[in-house]
């Protein structure tokens, strides 16, 4: 019987049973027999298929079997390609605040205006600043509690000791004493804090760190900048004088220059202005220092 009649006899009796028997090679007797038909067998094959692929399908999705396979992506391979992904994003992220800082400090130092961070926000800074002003809530009804109590340390009774508690924080020296003349005003391009001083007083350094620039101009005069640590970037304009190169290191209180350079309207004080800088972003020196 070839083959092609063999598949043609089981098509034609599918139903009907037959005897499946084991015998014994030696004496030729039966050991076992049991009664089948092609149907039946047909679907035990199929029955036998379809636990073998949920029993695959099974270890595959919750087991670590397939990183066991040298060169198959499992979960542990796609766990790890996850986070690269979002620790690249985060050092772009970080690359690029770099470069906005290291941008604003050339402008600084040309004497241009700076990009403020304003301008500068990414695709999903919308969300971000939703998503923090909703954290934020707490801490901001507890701020407001402390500068509407009187005799609190941030106050807005007593302006002058909120500053000074600001200023014992940071550990910042006041760099000279005098009145204030022109406050931080960044609308109408004024970055700093301008100060009416008596006499050639000796100019101080607010926080440890090093001369990045000590240059002169016709319109400001003798000019300091000292980068500190945390991003911080001080400027000292109108000085007579100074006393620190470019690549110094200054300590806190140190004395960098003398004042003197620009004298006021009346012509009896001179002038001195002061800049605080943080990551590229002009921050008001009176919120920090008690001049």
């Amino acid at each position: 019987m070839n083959f092609k009649t063999s598949v043609s006899y089981f098509i034609r009796n599918l139903r009907e049973k037959h005897r499946l028997s084991i015998r014994n090679q030696h004496n030729d007797s039966e050991v076992w027999y049991m009664y089948i038909s092609p149907l039946n067998l047909l679907a035990g094959f199929l029955a036998l298929v379809l636990i073998l692929f949920i029993v695959i399908t099974i270890t595959v999705a919750y087991t670590p079997v397939l990183d066991l396979i040298p060169g198959y992506p499992g979960n542990k391979s796609r766990t790890m390609l996850i986070e690269n992904i979002i620790r690249l994003d985060s050092l772009e992220q970080e690359v690029r605040n770099m470069q906005i800082y290291s941008d604003n400090i050339a402008l600084i130092m040309a004497g241009k205006n700076p990009v403020t961070r304003n301008n500068v926000q990414n695709s999903d800074s919308l969300s971000k600043k939703n998503a923090a002003a909703a954290a934020t809530i707490v801490e901001d009804s507890l701020l407001r509690r402390q500068m509407e109590t009187p005799g609190g340390i941030y106050s807005l009774n007593d302006p002058d000791a909120a500053r000074k508690n600001l200023r014992s924080a940071m550990e910042l020296y006041t760099p000279v004493k005098g009145v204030v003349t022109e406050k931080f005003s960044p609308i109408d391009n004024r970055y700093g804090t301008t100060l009416a001083t008596a006499g050639n007083q000796q100019v101080m350094a607010v926080m440890d760190g090093t001369v990045v620039s000590s240059s002169w101009t016709p319109e400001d005069g003798f000019v300091l900048f000292i980068q500190h640590g945390g991003n911080m970037l001080s400027v000292y304009r109108h000085n007579t004088s100074v006393l620190k190169k470019a690549g110094e290191r200054v300590s806190s209180g140190e004395i960098v220059g003398y004042t003197g350079g620009e004298k006021s309207a009346g012509g009896g004080q001179n002038l001195f202005e002061f800049e605080l800088w943080h990551n590229g972003t002009p921050i008001d020196p009176e919120g920090y220092i008690v001049f």
